[in-house]
């Protein structure tokens, strides 16, 4: 699996001996696996890893740099609550320190992770090369994705915030996503600027001409 595969290389690509870090990679598959998830799943999960995997040659430039990368889309939503004042982002930069220095990963690269992490709830670098832009366009690789998969990504995404009403809730997913279209570019590394910022900017106007409609 494509998944495991990564995860093995990047623990080698930091400390040579991708064994002891089994049962941490089946704990985050646990995380990513439980039942309140809509679309901050096991499927989210893959699809970054993908698209980490796609930057790789562009944007990063040493297998370390992309290692922290790795580590921190498994570990960027492994604490994901849907409530009001939820920290998912500290939560799960928390445990990304706690886990990967008890796993005898070295300081520069936990903190390389927990900093990534965190940087994933405001959705915005200014970098256009290295860790930074690639974990930030790898995660919103599904901006991008094809209308089929885009389309099930935000009925997910609803399903999740399922207890709130309809006029709130598309209120509340407008000012979210409409931010993206002002900027520059959604996108912050060259790759993703050429792959795949058309697609995005085409589903994000669909988005949210819909959400208009049922506000």
């Amino acid at each position: 699996m494509m998944r495991d595969k990564t995860w093995d290389e990047a623990v080698r690509a930091v400390r040579g001996d991708a064994h002891g870090l089994v049962s941490v990679r089946e704990d985050l598959v646990a995380r990513w696996s439980e039942a309140h998830r809509g679309y901050h799943d096991l499927r989210h999960l893959d699809e970054v890893l993908h698209a980490v995997t796609e930057l790789r040659e562009s944007t990063l430039g040493s297998d370390p740099e992309w290692a922290g990368v790795v580590f921190a889309a498994w570990f960027h939503d492994a604490v994901y609550e849907i409530a009001p004042g939820a920290e998912n982002e500290r939560l799960s930069a928390e445990l990304a320190r706690t886990t990967l220095s008890a796993s005898g990963i070295g300081s520069e690269i936990v903190e390389a992770v927990a900093s990534l992490v965190l940087a994933s709830e405001a959705h915005d670098v200014h970098e256009t090369h290295g860790p930074q832009a690639a974990f930030h366009d790898a995660d919103l690789w599904i901006l991008s994705a094809p209308e089929a998969r885009f389309d099930d990504y935000c009925a997910a995404v609803r399903r999740e915030y399922a207890a709130v009403p309809d006029d709130a809730y598309a209120t509340g997913r407008s000012a979210i996503l409409a931010p993206f279209l002002e900027r520059e570019t959604v996108y912050r590394t060259g790759h993703a600027r050429d792959q795949w910022e058309a697609a995005a900017r085409r589903n994000l106007t669909r988005e949210l001409t819909r959400l208009a409609q049922a506000d």
